[in-house]
């Protein structure tokens, strides 16, 4: 649906210009038309160019959403590793949202009655994204989505209490909304982690539906049992917390000031910081914006009993929700991994690795103009389709479509007007993202072959001589961010948080015929 809101908006912002352009070169069209069609007057052809390519690292990206509606849509945690790849310890940092209702005792009781409360257990809990699958002999059955790495190794997840304030504008200036990126560093409580066991081991498990909430009177005679499921039993990771550590920090402070506001809490309890670490593993991206009825939150299960002259009158169970809220952000801790071979370039997303592409070749003369580009503006061209396609390294990505990305995305990666300016290709606004493409190819056996972009305006508009911007291309993991949403929006967004990776072959004459290329298709009047 996006897409299609998204295509909506931007024709329609051309859609005024477009109708006068169109009825008044509706005979040169029409003429056109009928001269190649039928007099011959035309000639058609195609050329293939070579081009280049070299490796970029990417030094960061920006993990907050405080640009884009105030939250990301998705979050990794956890570890991978693979050794032609730069290994990602993912973590992710929270505020947390006190609830609007918050009391430990609701009801009214005589002064001759005393209420004690047992904190039965507490749960750092996020939701798995899963697809249903059938129905198996303990219910609904689920596949994880969004898992790269191995299901069998676990790395390390710890909980530690921050220190660092998350403020919404930049410290330094607070007339300007503040940024948080991916290697920004977090003071947090080490001493003191919150969860009940260290280094937690973390394997993603699409069997982890439910959790038992043991219920305890105040002499600590058991209650009842009570199982914690999601809608439709979705599986979830469950962090145990330790409860004297939470009764402490959380249940102790109820009637003081640092509960009289949600800024008041901020304040005191900064949020958290959800730590990930580990030699190898499996990374997960979490929705943190689900609506399901157990939401990324710190769960606290406890019951209140109700004594007068020592006798128990009364038992009620509660809960409490402070859901991972405000400002959220992300940290990736990146590890080199083997260096490359020299015919290939890795592509890897979050902040991994990108690769520069150089159409047209150099400006040998120095006017400004790269010299190809000079010469194909002399062969009179109308430029009817140009594509660009760059090829897998089928030796080191083979049948592996899961942590292939699916998709990449292409923009200017240049420097305008003495700034940083990556730009997007004019073909995202002018056709849309679903003509420019980019998606993974597969080849008869199932395997990852090649990535195509198409880029006929672009390429249209510098042989024409409408433009002479032609700096190097990026070419990056596509994010959904990347989407142009209107007709101003041609600036490149720094986000990603899409952990894939592929291994491209580069432009050395070794390649062969699976060399990037560019190939320009074409009119010519004879």
């Amino acid at each position: 649906m996006l897409k299609k809101y998204t295509r909506a908006i931007v024709y329609l912002g051309l859609f005024t210009f477009l109708l006068g352009v169109v009825i008044s070169c509706e005979k040169d069209f029409t003429d056109i038309g009928t001269e190649i069609v039928t007099n011959g007057d035309f000639s058609t052809g195609d050329s293939i160019l070579e081009i280049e390519m070299t490796s970029k690292s990417i030094d960061r990206v920006r993990t907050d959403g405080l640009a884009i509606g105030g939250v990301l849509g998705q979050y990794l945690l956890g570890v991978y590793k693979n050794d032609d790849y730069e290994k990602i310890e993912a973590s992710i940092v929270s505020q947390l949202e006190i609830p609007f209702f918050l009391s430990l005792v609701d009801n009214e009781y005589g002064t001759d009655t005393t209420v004690i409360t047992t904190i039965d257990t507490v749960l750092l809990t996020l939701p798995y994204q899963a697809t249903a699958t059938g129905i198996g002999d303990n219910g609904t059955e689920y596949r994880l989505d969004s898992v790269i790495g191995s299901r069998i190794v676990p790395s390390k997840l710890n909980v530690y209490r921050l220190n660092s304030f998350l403020n919404t504008l930049d410290p330094n200036n607070p007339a300007v909304q503040n940024k948080f990126y991916s290697d920004d560093l977090y003071e947090v409580d080490l001493t003191t982690p919150l969860n009940v066991f260290p280094n937690t081991p973390f394997v993603p498990n699409q069997s982890d539906t439910t959790q038992t909430v043991i219920r305890r009177l105040s002499n600590g005679d058991i209650y009842e049992s009570e199982n914690i499921v999601l809608d439709g039993q979705v599986p979830y990771l469950s962090i145990p917390l330790k409860k004297d550590l939470i009764k402490q920090l959380f249940f102790d402070q109820y009637e003081t000031d640092n509960f009289s506001s949600q800024d008041a809490f901020d304040n005191y309890f900064r949020g958290i910081k959800i730590q990930a670490e580990g030699d190898d593993g499996a990374i997960v991206s979490f929705n943190l914006n689900t609506q399901l009825t157990i939401r990324p939150a710190i769960q606290i299960f406890y019951t209140n009993t109700v004594l007068a002259s020592g006798a128990i009158i009364d038992t009620i169970k509660k809960s409490e929700s402070f859901l991972l809220s405000g400002v959220r952000n992300s940290t990736y801790k990146m590890t080199p991994g083997n260096a490359p071979q020299f015919n290939n370039i890795p592509i890897q997303g979050a902040a991994g690795s990108m690769a520069q592409v150089k159409i047209f070749g150099d400006d040998v003369d120095g006017n400004g103009i790269a010299d190809a580009l000079e010469g194909l503006r002399t062969k009179d061209w109308l430029v009817t389709d140009a594509e660009l396609t760059f090829y897998v390294d089928k030796n080191i990505v083979r049948f592996d479509t899961i942590a292939t990305p699916f998709r990449l995305f292409l923009y200017k990666d240049g420097i305008l007007n003495n700034e940083t300016n990556a730009s997007l290709i004019s073909d995202y606004i002018t056709e849309g993202d679903d003509v420019v493409g980019g998606n993974l190819s597969l080849d008869s056996d199932s395997r990852p072959d090649k990535y195509t972009f198409k880029i006929t305006d672009y390429i249209s508009e510098l042989i024409s001589g409408e433009t002479d911007y032609l700096p190097k291309l990026g070419l990056r993991v596509y994010n959904p961010t990347d989407v142009p949403i209107t007709l101003s929006d041609t600036i490149t967004k720094e986000y990603s948080w899409n952990p894939k990776a592929v291994m491209l072959l580069n432009h050395f004459s070794v390649n062969g015929v699976r060399k990037p290329q560019l190939k320009i298709s074409y009119s010519k009047k004879k």
